[in-house]
């Protein structure tokens, strides 16, 4: 089971998808913690889909969920909600609106993970 769980909700976000990954990746490897990332997306018609399975096709780490219309940023956060599986979660905003490298986590047993 990872430490952490990062959640993110995309809905035609292609043009971020690859830049939000390699860079919540940089972050977490750098922590030192084992981490997932479950890239959720919510009914997009671009090419948000296709990068996901590619990104998850080389990163065991990455779980990808596939919504079947586009049901708004709750429900996104909540099927990705049900499939993390770390001890902290961490939602993020798929269009980069929260900067990855604002994630702080701890290996404190009572500390939260939480971006700025």
């Amino acid at each position: 089971m990872p430490k952490y769980s990062i959640v993110v909700p995309l809905h035609n976000e292609q043009e971020n998808v690859t830049d939000l990954y390699d860079r919540l990746k940089a972050v977490m490897e750098a922590n030192g913690e084992s981490f997932e990332i479950v890239l959720v997306d919510d009914g997009s018609i671009d090419r948000t889909f296709q990068l996901l399975r590619e990104i998850a096709a080389v990163d065991s780490r990455v779980t990808v969920v596939k919504l079947r219309r586009n049901f708004g940023q709750t429900a996104g956060l909540a099927a990705g909600f049900d499939h993390a599986r770390g001890e902290y979660i961490i939602a993020m905003d798929g269009d980069l609106q929260h900067d990855p490298s604002d994630i702080r986590c701890s290996s404190r047993r009572s500390a939260r993970a939480t971006t700025s």
